[in-house]
């Protein structure tokens, strides 16, 4: 669940797809076509979803300008760039679409980096903590019964569509799960674990109500996965849904630990460019951190849990940490380019 400041903030600055998903992994997918691309050769592309997020790599001196298919796209002189997607699956999948497709850019051995910031499960991670996803699944594929009507013994009123139970695994055509290039997201994480993250004696008071370790300690990098939904979701039951849907959507293999907007809908588009040769979908790394926690504290009701958010002090960390956990790995492809355009060099 993304801050509700952030929405705040941003309200007036920017303006789910029905196709059933394909499996993400982009293993079948071919090399880039054959047909010479004719735009400026990108390195890097960072994709952002509302401008405070776009705002946090202000460093990187993206002060050359273009517009591609209506898309506002900025890029310094080491061919690295970024663009604002708007928040939603719709917002996304249109302005990532129009980017891929226009003919501005070769996009071919470009690295994209989708970096947002996201409700963290205080099961994983704390206030201002940055995660590189190995798996992104959608929260929103579901049949859904109001929890005041839902059978005796049921933990949440979701469960799979094409299902009965919601201990029942996903059925293949509503799965929704995005499976990234294991390589890369080890190399981000290898590359930034190290970091330094910023804190603030704000984000300290708020998570020292929770009386666990990792979410009453300093913010790491971790890795770990995103659900994503345009309903935003909080509370006790809800975030023990995501945790049991990521282990059902992954055969056991992912641990949730962000929950986001917009991730399976960017991925949904850079999976079916793919698929047409277009860009490697390789090349696509996924980076949540956390703004607000997504599951209350002992004592503390779901619905203060959601709603006084903005007052646990988490946004200006997970933006401020969003660039320094994403910097390291855009600092290696842009250095070391000449690697790194091969595909990810081994650790």
């Amino acid at each position: 669940m993304r801050s509700l400041l952030a929405l705040a903030l941003i309200a007036g600055c920017h303006g789910h797809t029905g196709a059933a998903p394909a499996d993400g992994s982009g293993d079948d997918a071919p090399p880039p076509g054959d047909a010479a691309p004719t735009g400026r050769q990108i390195k890097v592309m960072i994709i952002d979803m509302f401008v405070l997020e776009g705002s946090s790599f202000g460093a990187l001196g993206l002060t050359q300008h273009l517009t591609v298919n209506g898309v506002d796209v900025h890029c310094n002189a080491d061919d690295v760039c970024e663009i604002v997607t708007g928040m939603g699956y719709a917002n996304a999948a249109s302005s990532v679409m129009a980017l891929v497709l226009g003919p501005q850019l070769d996009l071919s051995k470009t690295y994209f980096v989708i970096a947002g910031i996201a409700g963290v499960d205080p099961a994983q991670g704390t206030l201002g903590s940055a995660a590189w996803a190995r798996y992104a699944i959608d929260f929103g594929y579901a049949n859904e019964l109001d929890a005041r009507e839902m059978p005796a013994g049921w933990p949440y009123g979701y469960f799979g569509i094409g299902t009965t139970l919601p201990s029942d695994p996903p059925a293949p055509d509503y799965r929704g799960t995005f499976h990234l290039d294991d390589t890369l997201a080890h190399a981000a994480f290898a590359l930034s674990k190290d970091v330094v993250l910023e804190d603030s004696a704000d984000a300290a008071t708020s998570r020292a109500h929770y009386p666990d370790a990792p979410a009453n300690q300093a913010p790491t990098v971790l890795q770990c996965d995103v659900v994503s939904s345009d309903t935003w979701f909080a509370g006790t039951a809800l975030a023990q849904r995501a945790r049991d849907w990521t282990k059902l959507a992954t055969q056991n293999d992912g641990t949730f630990c962000m929950s986001a907007q917009e991730d399976n809908a960017t991925l949904e588009v850079l999976t079916r460019v793919a698929a047409a040769g277009k860009l490697d979908f390789h090349r696509v790394a996924l980076l949540r951190t956390g703004s607000d926690f997504g599951a209350p504290y002992p004592g503390q009701t779901d619905a203060d849990g959601l709603t006084m958010s903005l007052a646990a002090g988490g946004l200006g960390l997970s933006l401020d940490n969003l660039a320094k956990a994403a910097m390291p790995l855009i600092t290696a492809i842009v250095t070391d380019w000449t690697t790194w355009q091969s595909g990810v060099p081994p650790e």
